[in-house]
């Protein structure tokens, strides 16, 4: 039986944006950068606003996308050694988050964490959390660390600073192709 929150019905979005977003990110972080550089901040948000309500949205889903492929991935890579995905991940996620209060308030941290264990059980997330109504705006910043953290993960899992970013891409060049 068919899930509703099947990711073969859910939105893709932009991929390609929300990517942007999280490698910038992820490029900051290993430039040594611990805060926001309000300049690039400025360009995000610039960008966010250029977007209009349509462009949001697929920025969201993108985002959901992004969570969602990371996911598929450490499930894979945690299932070749015989561990569970969600075990593996989610503690660690939320406890970073926990550390987070200026960018992840407390409330939001159940949503991400079952964004995560949604994507860890082959669910879609955006669609997970659609049927909990809009996004909210307190969500937006938790649903950009979310991704950044899984992609963080891969890295560290990986040993290399790039290896998400390329996973991400890789996909999209071969969906390109197809």
């Amino acid at each position: 039986m068919s899930s509703p929150c099947d990711p073969q019905y859910a939105p893709a979005g932009d991929v390609g944006a929300a990517l942007m977003v999280i490698d910038s990110r992820l490029r900051a972080v290993y430039d040594g950068k611990t805060e926001t550089d309000p300049e690039q901040q400025q360009l995000i948000d610039q960008f966010a606003a250029s977007l209009g309500p349509g462009g949001v949205e697929d920025l969201l889903d993108g985002a959901c996308t992004l969570i969602y492929m990371y996911m598929r991935w450490l499930r894979l890579a945690y299932e070749d050694h015989d561990k569970d995905v969600i075990e593996y991940v989610v503690p660690n996620l939320v406890a970073t988050m926990r550390m987070m209060p200026r960018s992840v308030r407390p409330e939001a941290i159940p949503i991400m964490a079952g964004l995560v264990i949604a994507a860890g059980l082959d669910l879609s997330p955006s669609l997970w959390r659609q049927q909990y109504g809009d996004w909210t705006k307190g969500e937006m910043n938790p649903l950009e660390v979310t991704a950044f953290l899984l992609a963080e993960h891969i890295n560290r899992v990986t040993g290399d600073q790039d290896f998400a970013t390329r996973l991400i891409t890789k996909a999209l060049a071969s969906a390109d192709q197809d």
